[in-house]
């Protein structure tokens, strides 16, 4: 025999121990691996010591979303997005398995701004609804740095109304009670009530805010999870303003509009291009992205550039 065999099986050998020999070698590197790993990808700062390395995405799952067990409805996934590559990397493959376990039929949009405006997030859902499709009846507007850890959070269809997944109750960083930022569900027909959200807020926050008004006056209640017991771990939030910057900055007109309501833009004035349309797999999950230019009227909004 050879001589590495010989070592381990001294004398005479049949099948069933070298069977069973490569059993016990694939278990013990299976259960190295897991040991040596860690899932979702950890934020920067965090843990301490040498940092462990991401564990290898499990396999994907089958296409079984036309099972008609699965139900009617589907999902469009709007992600708005500017240079989080390695937020990315883990939220893709991350959602489509989250969302596959739950049997929510479902796309990932990936709503990338290319121009050289300031982010707009409103506006980015705005063109993510209108290019979602006929296809899918409903929307979750889901930032790119937030994971959900807890499998009992609903992401099926929102009928009764607004649906906001990100409690104030659940989210580790936002905690007052009009709060609907992060991730929320509505159905279509629930968004287009509400002209969508406002293309005028350039830079970092407050459409969130804005967008509750719109929610009220279109008078639809806002609905949120019962029964979550994990608290503020039941997101994983991936940003690190010690390491990434938000655009926070206002100019002084800019800081006259923030609280008011828009009650004319919405849906119906976003002005954009769509200068690319790919379908991607990220670690075998399958994502769109949409490669978006924004238009911005410097007359209305002289606040869409830096200054």
């Amino acid at each position: 025999s050879p001589p590495l065999l010989g070592l381990l099986l001294p004398g005479r050998f049949s099948v069933f121990p070298l069977f069973f020999l490569a059993l016990l070698l694939g278990f013990a590197s299976l259960l190295w691996l897991q040991l040596s790993c860690e899932g979702p990808l950890p934020s920067r700062g965090q843990g301490q010591g040498a940092p462990r390395q991401p564990c290898p995405p499990p396999a994907p799952l089958p296409p079984v979303e036309d099972d008609p067990s699965w139900g009617p409805h589907r999902l469009a996934l709007l992600v708005p997005f500017r240079e989080r590559f390695e937020e990315l990397l883990a939220f893709v493959p991350y959602m489509h398995r989250f969302l596959s376990k739950k049997r929510i039929r479902h796309q990932i949009f990936i709503l990338n701004q290319v121009d050289h405006f300031r982010f707009n997030r409103a506006s980015l859902i705005n063109v993510g609804f209108l290019e979602s499709g006929n296809d899918t009846d409903y929307i979750a507007m889901h930032d790119v740095d937030l994971l959900p850890l807890n499998e009992q959070l609903d992401y099926g269809f929102p009928e009764a109304g607004p649906f906001h997944v990100a409690s104030p109750e659940l989210h580790p960083l936002y905690h007052y009670k009009t709060y609907v930022g992060g991730i929320l569900l509505l159905t279509k027909q629930h968004y287009e009530m509400c002209n969508g959200m406002s293309n005028r807020f350039w830079g970092w926050g407050r459409e969130d805010d804005e967008f509750y008004r719109r929610i009220k006056g279109a008078g639809l209640q806002v609905h949120r999870p019962s029964g979550i017991t994990t608290g503020y771990e039941t997101f994983q939030h991936l940003h690190d303003p010690a390491w990434r910057k938000r655009d926070q900055k206002r100019i002084a007109a800019q800081k006259q509009e923030q609280f008011k309501v828009d009650r004319e833009g919405g849906l119906n004035n976003v002005r954009y291009q769509i200068e690319s349309r790919t379908a991607l797999s990220v670690a075998g999950a399958p994502c769109t992205v949409l490669n978006i230019l924004l238009d911005c009227d410097t007359s209305e909004t002289p606040w869409c550039v830096f200054g």
